[in-house]
């Protein structure tokens, strides 16, 4: 079985090292980091992940607009999209994330067993 694609897009260097290591100890996910939202588009084309995990709010350009440029793309609209945010509570979304607007959507900080739920719920594993 070939490993899914995951791309995180997240200003913090931190975090998304942190994803980076906790999806790819699975072994079965390749991930890709980007930390300039900016960026995100560009990354997004040349990897071609199955799935993306993005910041809301970055510097620059927040997710919002990075997810309406993926979506406009003939070659990227079909890759889900998980958003990460620190703006709404924990105790406002379910552990697996919860759906607004057609777009799950995880808050910060997120539990490793919670965020590999999400993904495998949004890829439908």
């Amino acid at each position: 079985m070939s490993k899914k694609k995951i791309l995180v897009v997240d200003d913090e260097v931190n975090l998304t090292h942190s994803l980076r290591r906790i999806l790819t100890a699975t072994g079965i996910y390749e991930v890709r980091e980007e930390n300039r939202g900016s960026h995100a588009y560009e990354s997004a084309l040349e990897f071609q992940p199955d799935l993306i995990i993005l910041d809301v709010m970055m510097p620059g350009i927040d997710g919002g607009a990075v997810a309406e440029k993926i979506q406009n793309d003939q070659h990227l609209k079909h890759i889900p999209i998980v958003f990460l945010t620190g703006i709404i509570e924990k105790q406002e979304v379910e552990s697996t994330g919860s759906n607004i607007s057609g777009h799950t959507f995880l808050a910060k900080p997120v539990k490793p067993g919670d965020l590999i739920r999400c993904i495998e719920k949004t890829l439908g594993r």
